[in-house]
This record gives C-alpha cells, sequence and structure tokens, in this order.
C-alpha cells in the first residue's frame, strides 16, 4: 500500500539514485524539501538545471567549465610545464584543496579496463600527446587501483622515448583506494614525495 502521493514517492526514487544517497536518505531530503520555502525549492531546480545546460568539458584540459577553456587552464600564473595526469575531472579539485600543485592538468576520462572494454582509445590520450613538450614533468596521479595502475605504466611506456620527466605520485595513498576520498594530508605527501617512473 503506497502512503506518500505519487510525487513524493517518483522524487524519493530519483533521489535514491544519486551516489551515496539510499532510500532513508533520499525520504528525509524529500521531506526537507517540502518543509521549505517554494524560492529555495525553485533555487535548486534551477541550479541543477544550469550545471546540465552550462557546463561542458575544457577544450584543453577536459576539466569542467562554462567557457571553452576552464580557470585553471587560463591562469596565467600556473606552471605549464608540470602536467598532472588524473582519471577523472573530480580529481582535479582534490589536488586543487591541498594548494600544493600549481601545474596544469589533464583528464583521461578514466582508466584503461579491457574486462569493461576500455582501452587507449577511449581514454582522452590523443590530446595528452598533443600538449606534452619536452623538458615538461609529467604527474601520473591516476588512482591506486588496478586499473588506474595500469594505466599509469601504459602513458609511463608512452612516454618512455620523450624529452620529458615522468613522476608518479608517491605512495601514501592506499592501494584500491579512490583520490576523491584521500585526505589532503596524505595526499599532500603523496604529491610532495612523487617519484620517477
Amino acid at each position: 500500500m503506497q502512503t506518500l502521493p505519487a510525487s513524493a514517492n517518483k522524487l524519493i526514487e530519483e533521489l535514491s539514485r544519486l551516489p551515496g544517497i539510499g532510500k532513508k536518505t533520499a525520504q528525509r531530503l524529500a521531506f526537507h524539501i517540502l518543509k521549505v520555502d517554494t524560492s529555495i525549492v525553485y533555487r535548486l531546480s534551477d541550479s541543477l538545471k544550469d550545471v546540465k545546460n552550462k557546463v561542458r568539458s575544457c577544450s584543453s584540459c577536459g576539466g569542467i567549465t562554462e567557457e571553452e577553456t576552464c580557470v585553471i587552464c587560463n591562469d596565467p600564473k600556473r606552471d605549464n610545464n608540470q602536467l598532472c595526469i588524473v582519471e577523472d575531472a573530480p580529481d582535479i579539485y582534490v589536488f586543487e584543496r591541498t594548494n600544493i600543485f600549481k601545474g596544469t592538468y589533464h583528464v583521461l576520462g578514466g582508466a584503461l579496463s579491457p574486462l569493461d572494454g576500455i582501452g587507449p582509445d577511449e581514454l582522452n590520450m590523443d590530446r595528452l600527446m598533443d600538449r606534452i613538450e619536452p623538458g615538461m614533468e609529467i604527474v601520473i596521479a591516476t588512482n591506486p587501483t588496478v586499473e588506474g595502475e595500469t594505466t599509469a605504466l601504459y602513458i609511463s611506456k608512452k612516454l618512455s622515448d620523450s624529452d620529458v620527466k615522468v613522476t608518479r605520485l608517491a605512495r601514501g595513498i592506499p592501494v584500491g583506494g579512490d583520490l576523491e576520498y584521500t585526505d589532503e594530508a596524505t595526499l599532500i605527501r603523496a604529491m610532495e614525495g612523487r617519484t620517477l617512473f
């Protein structure tokens, strides 16, 4: 027997599709939305629409932006001789919170995973190779998972004949972990202790 109105059930169902949101949390959020002023709900609704309609991939790094290129790529204070390679756009902001890396980024759009049908052609590898110049330091910051390690190894081999310095984040990030959930102190140690590949 359905006791909630159909629209409330639909909202709970949609909220529970979000990562980390279970049925109980979705229900709490739905009841909160019902309780707050209508203007707050409309602002939330407008911001959801705006983020889907306005945010796109940066043409340079693959991060997120509302312009052609992102704020980081447009920052003249960034060190263009350091390029940090990450799997996904949210990983950039994990590093940015630490305020330790002053170079630029490149988003691969995932990691190599042959079982899932993700090979080099499915990643943003061509743009990466176009961005690399002699004398650069390439910091490989893929997640410390089997897929991330495989991707890091692939990139290091691809760059082995280049005139670049290839480094990897130092250990300290747990294997099987995810950069998004790594605490800032561990990430700072890992970035400061990076080593040659």
